[in-house]
């Protein structure tokens, strides 16, 4: 590794927050978790990535386990899935500018619509690679505790922001209209568009909001999010004669 990226990787390793000891083994995993597949290089992001999602998942277990004891366990479930999306990752990577640091083929540095993703997917892999280097979580969550306690405390003050088609369902359930239902078709073919999906959500054949997203899943939980704001200040749909 030449010394002028050795600098700027010592400098983005120092941003983290998280006291995590320099060796030229961590570096090196930490320059690969930033080397795109497009680059074309052997040595990229794709294992290291893999790896992530799997320490990833379990530090978030571990926050939620030590930080919020008393959630039911589907609570936990859905708070878990909000502190692993991509959505998640991605903010986590813009924190750190982190493609300004990533090694990209050409394709991929001319595609603007992938840099949600992009971030994403680096992210996870910056994990695996401090887990690889480091063989504990202790830096994981000195780096990711505050990241998790914003997103925590946001989703837990207002919880259809995060997990619309829940709260949705519950309400409709509740007005004794039935479950929601959801139409999403695919605008373009554009992967990591976020206008890639748009939903239209109705309850009792009355449409309430549409929206639009990365993904199928996305697209519907904004919609049903956009459909709560709405009824927040409207009249409930009655049900259809």
């Amino acid at each position: 590794m030449d010394p002028s990226r050795a600098a700027e990787l010592t400098d983005f390793i120092q941003q983290l927050d998280a006291e995590i000891p320099l060796n030229p083994e961590l570096l090196a995993l930490v320059d690969q978790a930033l080397t795109h597949v497009s680059s074309g290089r052997a040595r990229n992001l794709e294992r290291l990535e893999f790896l992530g999602d799997a320490v990833l998942r379990l530090a978030a277990t571990e926050f939620i386990d030590r930080h919020h004891a008393d959630l039911a366990v589907g609570a936990c479930s859905n708070l878990r899935a909000q502190l692993v999306s991509d959505r998640w990752l991605a903010d986590v990577g813009a924190g750190l500018a982190i493609e300004q640091h990533l090694l990209l083929g050409r394709h991929a540095q001319g595609d603007r619509s992938a840099q949600s993703r992009l971030r994403a997917d680096a992210t996870e892999a910056l994990i695996g690679a401090l887990y690889t280097a480091l063989g504990n979580f202790e830096a994981i969550h000195r780096w990711l505790t505050p990241h998790w306690r914003a997103t925590a405390q946001a989703m837990l003050a207002t919880p259809h922001q995060f997990n619309g088609k829940t709260a949705l369902q519950e309400w409709s359930q509740g007005q004794g209209l039935g479950l929601p239902q959801y139409t999403t078709e695919e605008c373009s073919h554009q992967h990591g568009d976020p206008e890639r999906f748009r939903c239209r959500v109705s309850v009792s054949n009355k449409e309430l909001a549409e929206a639009q997203g990365r993904s199928r899943k996305e697209a519907e939980q904004n919609a049903a999010a956009a459909a709560l704001q709405a009824l927040e200040g409207s009249n409930a749909p009655q049900a259809s004669q």
